[in-house]
């Protein structure tokens, strides 16, 4: 902290145009700033102010060092400013946008009771599966599944992980048997996921960062997730789904995991907000409070 020692008085003496300005304004003698950066420029080695009888202005080295100075004291200021707005109450708007099914189920339920918390805090939630462009769109933040672009714009935080596997109904599985392998996929009917005419293939890890992949058989495509679970459940097929989506349908008895043994492909969960230097207290709140939660409701 010593090095920090007279930076305040000589930024003050550089804004004031001179020691005895600097003095009135901090209440302090014109003596005792003249010392602070004497021993300021013996530190530093270099002179920071040429001196007449009645003025002091910066030399080129001090004007240099001001202009650092400045920027450092007004980050050490704003810093200051957001501990103190952390200790007010959250209050504001948000805009967030969400995949429909997962935003419904998954993030919703947590925003909700980040309100009931924070009685001034205002949020405007879009279920939408188009990935938003956050500035165009006016967004604040919003969740996103999978890989990420290279939007230099844009900050990231990994929120959740999620985790799939494959199923299908009893009824299915005792007329067709489980297929044993992965590769074993490919002799059994699916409901598989297609959305733009693109049919998602299915992937599970692979050796080091390689992933297999397979292209099942189907009669029915769909681009929505929960009536791909709906059909599953009816024995129309296997289906590659969401750990989370899942969860409540294997629990009744609906669905039955398969490959249990093969560790399913795991995708980060994102938050996804416009770059910027300080993070304001509302969207802080709400980006800890997804990360706080979401894993839980996922696991």
């Amino acid at each position: 902290m010593e090095h920090l020692s007279g930076i305040a008085v000589f930024v003050e003496a550089a804004e004031a145009g001179g020691f005895s300005a600097a003095a009135a304004r901090m209440n302090l003698s014109r003596s005792a700033v003249g010392k602070t950066i004497a021993r300021l420029e013996h530190r530093l080695g270099i002179r920071l102010f040429h001196r007449t009888t009645r003025a002091q202005s910066l030399t080129e080295e001090g004007q240099l060092f001001y202009e650092s100075c400045q920027k450092a004291l007004g980050e050490i200021r704003t810093a200051e400013a957001l501990l103190e707005s952390g200790r007010q109450e959250i209050r504001g708007r948000l805009r967030i946008s969400m995949p429909v099914l997962f935003g419904r189920q998954c993030v919703a339920p947590l925003f909700r009771d980040l309100l009931r918390r924070h009685p001034h805090l205002e949020l405007d939630l879009s279920f939408n599966d188009r990935v938003v462009d956050l500035l165009d769109d006016g967004f604040d933040l919003a969740i996103r599944n999978n890989v990420l672009g290279n939007d230099s714009g844009l900050m990231t935080r990994v929120i959740a992980e999620q985790h799939m596997t494959v199923c299908a109904s009893p009824a299915y599985l005792a007329a067709r048997g489980a297929p044993p392998t992965v590769a074993d996929l490919v002799d059994h009917e699916a409901v598989v996921y297609c959305r733009g005419g693109q049919q998602r293939p299915w992937s599970f890890p692979g050796e080091g960062s390689a992933e297999d992949t397979i292209l099942p058989k189907t009669r029915l495509r769909l681009d929505d997730l929960a009536a791909i679970a709906d059909a599953a459940a009816e024995g129309l097929g296997l289906a590659w789904l969401p750990c989370w989506l899942v969860r409540e349908r294997v629990q009744h008895g609906e669905l039955v995991r398969v490959l249990t043994d093969r560790p399913g492909l795991v995708f980060k969960v994102h938050a996804v907000w416009p770059r910027t230097r300080h993070l304001l207290p509302k969207l802080r709140v709400a980006i800890d409070a997804l990360a706080a939660g979401l894993p839980r409701i996922m696991e």
